[in-house]
């Protein structure tokens, strides 16, 4: 675990990063240099200018972007091996997509006949029970697929020596150690996660004892245990949240749900039931601009 942990509202239009590493350096010492993560961004990765101003020019961008690229570009195995993953992972998400919607089509029926009738109660609280039971179990079914997939990916890069991938970790590590905080961005938490996984940015990060950790959207989603794909309203029509895979699991007992306000129908009562009955006992928590959460070791407390 980390020394003190934060996850944060989305930062484009109100960004509250600065406040909160204020607060962290008067409760754990200066903040003088931050390693930030921006790999979700892509090839947007380097346009980091306006995070360093807005951290006083305190940033080391880690660049886990163009160290991937660099990393496909001379071993061609772990490229193709990432490729496969993509591809496995998109195939399984193509079976496991239609079972989910049946699954949750089922809850919400049962769910909205028992806020439209509550004298039946009786009869369909256990039907109700029984139904998100089944979604978890397909939850968890899924999870075990995917679990599958990423130790076949992992026993292929693992296969020989990868000295381009060694030589970047030992450069991470290196800018890691001489920092006071780890920043992470959001963006596609899919890439975020691959690079963080890559370069093992936890693993060395926190190998020198807990220290302090700030994530945002994309960022917060990927240091959970599991990340949820969520939009109750996307361009193709009305959607399913469906779980992604284990993210890094930093931060315990969270479903993080970055832009909730924009991504969800939250004056609908039935989906939102659904969704905090599915993936109890964790909790599902809304991230909305101004958002912060903070882990004291024990339990989450909301300081913003």
């Amino acid at each position: 675990m980390s020394a003190s942990l934060i996850l944060l509202g989305p930062q484009r239009h109100r960004p509250t990063l600065a406040e909160a590493v204020e607060a962290l350096g008067e409760r754990l010492g200066p903040v003088r240099r931050v390693a930030t993560v921006t790999a979700g961004w892509e090839d947007r990765e380097g346009e980091d200018a306006e995070l360093d101003a807005h951290l006083g020019g305190r940033t080391r961008n880690l660049r886990l972007f163009p160290r991937a690229e660099e990393v496909f570009a001379e071993d061609r195995d772990v490229y193709a091996a990432f490729l496969e993953r993509r591809d496995a992972m998109r195939a399984l998400a193509g079976v496991h997509r239609p079972r989910l919607h049946a699954a949750l089509d089922c809850a919400r029926r049962l769910l909205a006949e028992r806020r439209a009738d509550p004298t039946r109660a009786a009869l369909l609280d256990p039907e109700i029970e029984d139904a998100i039971a089944a979604v978890a179990r397909l939850d968890r079914h899924h999870l075990r697929r995917v679990a599958e997939v990423d130790e076949t990916f992992r026993s292929r890069l693992g296969s020989r020596p990868r000295p381009v991938v060694e030589r970047h970790r030992r450069e991470v590590a290196e800018e890691l150690a001489g920092s006071d905080l780890l920043a992470i961005a959001g963006g596609h938490v899919g890439v975020l996660l691959n690079r963080l996984r890559l370069f093992d940015v936890l693993g060395a990060y926190l190998a020198r004892g807990a220290r302090p950790v700030i994530a945002w959207s994309a960022g917060a989603m990927a240091l959970t245990e599991r990340v949820v794909l969520f939009h109750d309203s996307p361009p193709q029509g009305a959607g399913d949240a469906e779980l992604y895979g284990p993210g890094l699991a930093l931060a315990p007992g969270l479903v993080a749900l970055p832009h909730a306000r924009e991504r969800l129908n939250l004056e609908d009562p039935v989906r939102v039931e659904l969704l905090a009955r599915r993936f109890a006992p964790a909790r599902a928590v809304a991230l909305d601009e101004g958002a912060r959460l903070e882990w004291d070791g024990g339990d989450w407390t909301i300081a913003g």
